[in-house]
């Protein structure tokens, strides 16, 4: 019973450990990767729709992005919604595909840069935390009720310990990992 309780949580600490990844996948590094995109929402046929479901994008230079709508009529919907989004993109069309030329990044922009990266993970070690306390809560209750003996309660929180430090030193080492390749000129 304690080690389905463990594995569930593990798994949970896992998920949130592949959403920092993705979200630090869309932080601009100054190289182009339609990571950086895909995941902007499009207003398409009156739904929000990511843009990665309503085009391909392609990157033929390191420097340039290519986006290629499927229904050439809402290219100018991709354009204002690149424009409007927090990456700082400038894109161009030319009636049937948008391109971006992906800018160098200034030392400031880095800078800022840096510290949203230290924020994301900042709120994902918070999320294991949170998750370690709902499975104490667990463990206790189950102590309470007596299907748990106190050796087996302090065995399962030094367990779930563990589990909660290797994820937070995971999601710090996937924060000094972003920040290096954000210093990178």
């Amino acid at each position: 019973m304690v080690s389905q309780h463990l594995s569930s949580i593990e798994g949970k600490m896992q998920k949130a450990a592949e959403g920092l990844k993705q979200e630090l996948a869309t932080i601009r590094t100054g190289r182009a990767t339609p990571s950086l995109v895909e995941h902007i929402k499009i207003d398409y046929a009156g739904m929000s729709t990511q843009l990665n479901q309503i085009a391909g994008i392609s990157v033929p230079e390191a420097k340039l992005l290519v986006i290629q709508p499927w229904d050439p009529g809402i290219i100018h919907n991709i354009e204002k919604a690149i424009q409007s989004s927090d990456l700082g993109l400038n894109p161009s069309n030319d009636g049937k595909v948008i391109r971006i030329n992906i800018p160098p990044l200034s030392q400031q922009r880095r800078q800022e840069l840096i510290k949203i990266v230290r924020k994301r993970v900042e709120e994902r070690k918070i999320t294991v935390r949170n998750l370690r306390r709902e499975a104490m809560d667990e463990l206790k209750e189950l102590e309470k009720a007596k299907e748990l003996s106190q050796d087996e309660h302090k065995r399962a929180l030094g367990e779930l310990q563990k589990l909660t430090d290797v994820h937070t030193t995971d999601a710090e080492q996937l924060g000094h990992d972003k920040e290096a390749e954000l210093l990178q000129v």
